[in-house]
């Protein structure tokens, strides 16, 4: 048995144990997470490796950004490690009496180091790193994207609560007819040939003349029959007119981000695979990709639902008998992206055929007439194990060859 370095990481700081291999500390001490402390631990680990004859077993929990520091020193430095989940560490660690402190954990966890088998952490392409973090900015933007939303219809509906019914609402003509015309007065007084070449100009994509002129029609009508609640000059106006732009702005940069992510997977084996699966357009596969990451560090399709969260949590003790469920201990990010996937296969089932949407139907009819977000997850897991055995087997997508199995 090797030693074992254990470390309980904290803000720029980890409280580090040594553990020889007869389970005696040999050392203690708190490191700081800068260069200076980090070239000395790897000449405390090389020493180490010098004294014993092999490499030490190094681990620690993950603690979100706090650990991120020593997992690229680890990486920098060739140092196999194991990242444990804040749930498995509780877990292992547990104890009747409680006493938590920094130097505890490390100590705990180095103790059970030694009668708990713990995987090493595969180390990834620097490729899945980067997809993951477009990934989350994208759903960041996405979740202010949201906010602005929200704020701008409340304002709307102060302003020219009618324009919400003459455009579509995420649509940059839209956006950009309410920067324009925030409040009906600001049309009124517009010739009909003013408002359809302003629209015409203010829109990336060609719209016709005569659609053009159709929706200056409609827009100077409904500024007619408006009566908004506030006047031409209040502030909300402007405030309109700011959350309008910066609703633009965010769609853009999502634009940029998938266009970004798009271009990095291009060639890439499972970027195709996703490609050829009905329902799954470039958005869905980079971001599928950006949260699954490199599927051949799961040993099988069970691993990789435990992952997303979808394995189930059953419970029975004596006469009590709880509802199966999903335990939700997982990538929530990866585990929203294929509930709404399926339920685009769903919606799109006349464009092709699908076999996830033949067994979600199979799942809806009796003998089985299970309700629709349960035969949704049971499409996410069918989804899945097809993703794990597409992409570890280099296959694209069959109808044909998936519908019967």
């Amino acid at each position: 048995m090797p030693s074992v370095i254990a470390f309980d990481v904290s803000m720029g700081k980890s409280y580090m144990v040594i553990y020889n291999a007869v389970r005696t500390c040999i050392f203690e001490g708190e490191i700081i997470h800068n260069r200076p402390h980090f070239e000395e631990l790897n000449k405390l680990i090389v020493e180490l490796i010098r004294k014993d004859g092999q490499a030490p077993d190094i681990v620690f929990e993950a603690t979100g950004v706090y650990s991120r520091q020593l997992e690229r020193f680890m990486n920098d430095y060739g140092f196999s490690y194991s990242l444990l989940n804040p749930l498995e560490s509780k877990l292992q660690t547990a104890s009747m009496r409680i006493h938590k402190t920094d130097k505890s954990d490390a100590h705990r966890l180095a103790q059970t180091h030694f009668t708990n088998e713990r995987r090493t952490k595969k180390r990834q392409e620097n490729y899945y790193n980067q997809m993951r973090a477009l990934s989350r900015y994208y759903e960041e933007l996405d979740d202010e994207r949201t906010l602005v939303r929200g704020r701008m219809h409340s304002l709307l509906q102060l302003t020219f609560p009618e324009l919400e019914k003459l455009f579509t609402q995420k649509s940059e003509l839209f956006l950009n007819i309410v920067q324009l015309f925030p409040h009906p007065d600001s049309v009124k007084h517009l010739s009909k040939t003013v408002v359809r070449n302003r629209i015409i100009a203010n829109t990336d994509k060609r719209l016709a003349p005569k659609a053009a002129e159709k929706k200056a029609i409609q827009l100077l009508e409904a500024a007619q029959d408006s009566y908004p609640a506030v006047d031409m000059n209040d502030i909300r106006c402007e405030q309109l007119k700011d959350y309008a732009n910066r609703y633009l702005a965010l769609l853009r940069k999502q634009k940029e981000l998938i266009d970004l992510m798009v271009e990095l997977s291009k060639e890439r084996k499972e970027y195709r695979i996703l490609l050829s699966l009905p329902g799954i357009g470039e958005n869905t596969a980079v971001r599928l990709i950006g949260e699954l990451g490199d599927i051949s560090r799961f040993d099988n399709n069970k691993q990789l639902n435990a992952y997303t969260g979808i394995d189930i949590r059953r419970f029975q003790s004596g006469l009590f008998f709880y509802k199966d469920a999903i335990n939700k201990r997982g990538n929530s990010h990866l585990r929203k992206i294929l509930y709404f996937t399926i339920q685009n296969m769903i919606r799109h089932r006349r464009l092709g055929n699908n076999h996830f949407v033949d067994y979600y139907d199979k799942l809806k009819t009796q003998p089985y007439n299970k309700c629709h977000k349960v035969a949704s997850i049971a499409c996410v897991n069918k989804l899945l194990k097809c993703l794990f055995h597409l992409i570890t087997h280099n296959l694209h997508y069959d109808y044909q060859l998936a519908a019967g199995k």
